[in-house]
């Protein structure tokens, strides 16, 4: 169970991104990286397709490193280490280590 998860609120804490915040796009857990919107932008030079007649110099997000960012609570709108704690039906939630708020709703 990772941390950060799929349209999770994160801030980007180290790198030219730093300070800036957005929502988690994809999660690479094997790899380490998530892709968040609209950061980390690159420019992929890009071929004429089938599918994409214009070719050209498309900007897209890349990945960033998942020790670069850190998940913001929902409550208390900072970013915040996260620790995990298991109900009584056995489920693992996500808590927010500044107020100890459940970050997991259910």
């Amino acid at each position: 169970m990772a941390s950060v998860r799929k349209n999770d609120s994160v801030m980007v804490i180290t790198g030219k991104d730093k300070g800036k915040k957005g929502r988690v796009l994809s999660v690479y857990p094997e790899r380490g990286r998530v892709i968040v919107e609209k950061l980390n932008m690159i420019k992929k030079h890009q071929k004429p397709t089938q599918k994409q007649k214009q070719g050209g110099i498309i900007e897209k997000e890349g990945s960033i490193h998942i020790s670069n960012v850190m998940l913001l609570c929902g409550r208390c709108e900072k970013p915040t280490r996260v620790s995990f704690n298991i109900l009584e039906g056995g489920k693992k939630i996500r808590v927010c280590k500044r107020c100890g708020e459940a970050i997991d709703r259910g």
